[in-house]
């Protein structure tokens, strides 16, 4: 594909269980010397195997990615042997941290996904059009480009909210002298998105994202980087997650509504699993809901390793058939190109 044509995919990964990944963690937090916070918690790194149906899924159901970027701090996921031997060997492709971080050096180690998202543009010969997966993020039918971009614009899901200063519950919730959930030192996920909004000049509003795959447009941030460097600084110097810290996905798509290169589509809709918060029969439930619903094109499975063993089971069994495995997927879409 021509560059301005081909859409590129990257994935985020890390396997908290590799011994020189514990042993960077371990000797960063013990420079702290503080107890570990929040935002290191081990279920923030660990690997479950989510890798394999996230590949599996973009494969089967969006064979039409140019290049599969893998983001990792010098790992190699064992997924990747599936693939040797077929032509997806070659278009799925490793990147380290340190390649992101070129010129930022002296942030690495990093444990800071909002940190490596920020830097994501900076692959050396990604497409200018790219889609961002976190490694629990799957795809669970046959999408297009268009799903993703219509032109110059990028398609968003999700809806405007108003910031929190501007919302009634959390004035009252101030005034009570109680702190809103995401306050606190879990640096949390709406703070981060309002964050992003005022820096592309939404100060009353911000688009509040769904938890799926994000389309982003390198051009748009390099732009605003060149023009805003000091910030970039400050965001990578973050080794474990801050509040003080945006979102790059959200920044993206603030951007893009700042530009009118946006465009809000919620027909393709996401099931979202989380073993340690939802109690078994929820999430049956929505695995069913899901098999039901078409509308349902993603799926996100968050702490896996946190389910029981025997739920941990129904999920696997539950992808296997939605998706299957990596190499099938492999085979299957080599078949259709044929």
């Amino acid at each position: 594909m021509p560059m301005n044509e081909a859409v590129d995919a990257v994935v985020t990964w890390v396997d908290g269980a590799d011994p020189a990944h514990r042993r960077k963690l371990d000797d960063y937090l013990a420079s702290l010397g503080r107890p570990r916070p929040a935002t290191a918690d081990p279920t923030r790194f660990n690997d479950d195997g989510e890798l394999g149906w996230c590949l599996a899924s973009i494969l089967r159901f969006a064979p039409w990615f140019r290049t599969v970027w893998i983001v990792s701090d010098g790992q190699r996921p064992s997924q990747l042997d599936a693939l040797r031997g077929t032509p997806w060997e070659a278009r799925v492709r490793l990147v380290d941290h340190a390649t992101l971080f070129a010129g930022f050096e002296r942030h690495l180690p990093t444990f800071n996904s909002r940190s490596i998202i920020s830097l994501l543009w900076r692959i050396p010969g990604l497409a200018e059009r790219f889609v961002y997966f976190n490694d629990d993020f799957f795809l669970l039918q046959p999408l297009a480009a268009s799903d993703f971009f219509r032109g110059e614009a990028i398609v968003q899901r999700g809806g405007w909210r108003p910031q929190a200063r501007f919302r009634w519950d959390k004035r009252l919730a101030r005034l009570l002298g109680r702190r809103a959930r995401d306050d606190d030192d879990r640096a949390g996920n709406h703070v981060a998105q309002e964050l992003s909004a005022r820096l592309a000049g939404f100060e009353d509003r911000y688009f509040r994202l769904y938890h799926n795959p994000f389309p982003f447009r390198v051009s748009a941030m390099a732009a605003f980087f060149a023009a805003h460097p000091d910030l970039l600084e400050a965001q990578v110097a973050h080794r474990l997650r801050s509040a003080r810290q945006f979102k790059g996905e959200s920044l993206a798509a603030h951007l893009a509504f700042a530009q009118q290169r946006a465009v809000v589509d919620n027909a393709r809709r996401v099931v979202q699993l989380k073993p340690d918060e939802q109690a078994g029969w929820r999430l049956r439930a929505k695995l069913r809901e899901a098999d039901r619903d078409p509308r349902v094109a993603f799926a996100c499975v968050q702490s896996l390793e946190r389910a029981t063993p025997a739920l941990r089971a129904e999920l696997a069994v539950w992808l296997d058939r939605r998706i299957g495995t990596l190499r099938d997927a492999s085979d299957a879409a080599v078949s259709c190109a044929r």
